[in-house]
């Protein structure tokens, strides 16, 4: 079970980057996003996504983030540049229920004290679209890519031209 909490989302400035950050996680492997504000655009956006290009990935909205991750029960990793290189801690987190943190604003310092595991993906600032889709890439090692979904859509792989089949 890999699950991903979106901390903060402010409505007018975030649509977009929530909802990107739902469809990496499921696109890259994860089970479903937790959400911290209610945007039905983002939400409907993303269940659009599974409805039409399969999986089972789900979007849930929590009101109590602090509860939601001292209740997880698995192993909660905040993705943060300040953290420990992703490169020293992925080998212990490959295997386990994780609760993966994305921030949107600035991430209260409670949440470095509740993770499990801290983890960079480089020291420099960046999307955490990025460092999502670094992490679980790194996570699942590039398995995740041929996962199939079994959708109504799916792309045909081409060299020159878009090749889409409805299923």
């Amino acid at each position: 079970m890999i699950e991903v909490l979106r901390l903060g989302h402010r409505p007018l400035r975030d649509k977009r980057i929530t909802t990107h950050t739902g469809l990496v996680a499921r696109a890259f492997g994860a089970d479903g996003i937790v959400l911290t504000t209610e945007d039905n655009a983002v939400i409907n956006s993303i269940k659009k996504v599974v409805k039409n290009w399969g999986g089972n990935f789900y979007v849930k909205v929590i009101k109590d983030w602090e509860s939601y991750i001292k209740n997880w029960r698995g192993v909660v990793v905040h993705l943060t540049m300040y953290g420990l290189p992703v490169e020293e801690t992925i080998r212990d987190l490959r295997g386990k229920d994780l609760l993966i943190i994305v921030g949107s604003q600035k991430v209260p310092k409670e949440v470095f004290e509740l993770a499990d595991f801290n983890v960079s993906i480089g020291t420099q600032p960046h999307s955490e679209v990025s460092a999502l889709a670094i992490f679980l890439d790194r996570l699942f090692e590039g398995r995740e890519l041929y996962k199939e979904f079994n959708g109504h859509l799916k792309i045909i792989p081409s060299e020159k031209s878009k090749k889409l089949q409805k299923i």
